[in-house]
């Protein structure tokens, strides 16, 4: 008897990152140093490049590949920047950002604890991806987040996201 197929296969969500390194498979070391993350699979392609590969951090699945510049396929590396941030909640920010930091990440954001209950900074992996480490520490309402906001605001603090990268 044959099952149906699940539109979302087993183990993924409705959106899975997908990752354009220069450099996939060195990316996925240092993803499995820094994030403790699982080599899933990996098919190799011409040149010895990655066509498609895939890892696992926490009960996440990220989907990676190396660029193909000819096919318009640039990694942040090329474009200079990347305007995305990939969030990663943690039992604990602090030793999984010092796991990152000493797996070559370079923080853009300090660690700290923030207006909406997190204890949160952003790092940059050596292959132009900015992630986000946080661990939620208190649960808050809008009201209250709003109003640690403008505290922050008011303080001359600017907001989180203004630190250069």
């Amino acid at each position: 008897m044959n099952q149906p197929v699940r539109p979302i296969p087993e183990g993924y969500r409705t959106v899975t990152p997908h990752l354009v390194c220069e450099g996939a498979a060195d990316a996925i070391a240092f993803y499995q140093k820094a994030f403790g993350a699982v080599e899933i699979a990996r098919m190799p392609g011409p040149g010895g490049k990655i066509m498609h590969a895939e890892i696992r951090i926490g009960d996440s699945p990220i989907m990676l590949a190396d660029d193909f510049p000819d096919y318009g396929s640039r990694g942040p590396l090329a474009l200079k920047g990347t305007p995305v941030v990939i969030h990663l909640y943690v039992n604990d920010a602090d030793a999984a950002w010092a796991q990152a930091l000493e797996a070559g990440a370079k923080p853009t954001m300090p660690l700290s604890d923030m207006f909406w209950g997190d204890r949160y900074g952003q790092v940059a992996d050596p292959f132009g991806h900015r992630w986000s480490i946080a661990t939620h520490k208190q649960d808050l309402t809008p009201e209250q987040i709003m109003e640690g906001f403008n505290k922050m605001m008011a303080a001359g603090g600017g907001c989180p996201g203004e630190q250069a990268s």
